[in-house]
């Protein structure tokens, strides 16, 4: 067979694969868009909203989701959640609106994102929490018209905490050296090549208990108790919803269907009302590029060190 013969047959196969792939692409977009996305579901009319909080919280907005893989890249992106907040607040369909938390918490800051956008909203909101809704995803609760909970999900949690790595020891036995040129005293607190000292530990616990008082304070107001109330309570244990329940930390125990009915009876909507599902959908060649998309170690690396960026300060269940 002659070469030019080859090259047509190529050329011809390479067509066929592009155009498959385009074909997939295209049908995973038009699911995600016109399916119960982030801003359309099908039906019309009266709806409850529900908006997902997954996962550790963390600052920023949600990547593109890869369509083979499903779900989100692996946290609950505060910027993320709180557009899908004023999306629904904003829908005129959308009657109540529930907040389903299944998220061991994280970021202070990112957490208290998420709380101030709940403040602002004119609708119903009822929390539906998962298996666990812990520290941050208690924070992000409290303020919500009311709490449900599963008997057996991990929640309270109250309170604040902050790691931080040192690595002198393994530094020095590597005959590992480093040169710290700074400004002032405290420039460096933190470094993980130097023992905290007393003064650093001063500070650094100021902030973890301005952090505390303020979760003292969210949660004081959101129940409708006394700051003393809340502080004997709140010593970072974990409670069970039965337990959380009868220190007035939850309302009612129940599962998201439970949940879900008693939004359309505060929203005035009749029996199996509409859902929609605030989602992240992606573009058709967003869709497309992740389909052919498969991350290398580096690039896995780089989201695992993203989550740990920032700021250690946290509201955090560490036990999971």
């Amino acid at each position: 067979m002659q070469r030019s013969t080859w090259f047509w047959i190529l050329g011809v196969g390479l067509v066929l694969l592009l155009a498959c792939g385009g074909f997939v692409g295209l049908g995973l977009w038009a699911a995600n868009t016109f399916g119960e996305g982030r801003n359309m579901s099908l039906g019309f009319g009266d709806a409850i909203a529900i908006v997902r909080v997954e996962g550790t919280i963390v600052p920023g907005e949600a990547p593109p989701p890869n369509p083979f893989v499903g779900g989100s890249a692996g946290g609950a992106y505060s910027q993320t959640i709180v557009d899908h907040l004023k999306d629904a607040d904003e829908n005129d369909n959308v009657k109540a609106v529930v907040l389903f938390v299944d998220s061991p918490g994280g970021s202070v800051f990112a957490s208290d994102e998420i709380y101030l956008q709940i403040k602002e909203m004119h609708k119903p909101i009822i929390t539906a929490m998962g298996s666990v809704a812990a520290s941050g995803g208690y924070y992000i609760s409290a303020p919500t018209d009311e709490i449900w909970a599963s008997p057996h999900t991990f929640t309270c949690s109250i309170g604040v905490i902050m790691q931080l790595v040192n690595v002198e020891g393994f530094a020095e036995e590597y005959g590992i050296t480093t040169v710290v040129v700074k400004s002032g005293q405290f420039k460096d607190i933190g470094n993980p090549f130097r023992e905290v000292t007393d003064a650093d530990q001063e500070i650094l616990q100021s902030l973890v208990d301005e952090a505390y008082d303020g979760f003292v304070k969210i949660v004081a107001e959101g129940r409708g108790m006394t700051e003393a109330e809340v502080r004997e309570i709140a010593d970072g244990r974990v409670c069970s919803g039965t337990q959380a329940k009868e220190m007035n930390l939850v309302d009612n125990l129940g599962y998201l269907p439970d949940v879900i009915d008693r939004a359309a009876e505060l929203g005035g909507l009749g029996n199996e009302p509409r859902i929609i599902e605030y989602t992240e959908n992606a573009s058709f060649v967003e869709t497309l590029s992740a389909a052919f998309y498969h991350p290398g170690p580096i690039d896995e690396l780089r989201q695992v060190l993203h989550f740990n960026a920032g700021s250690p300060l946290m509201y955090l269940y560490t036990g999971q």
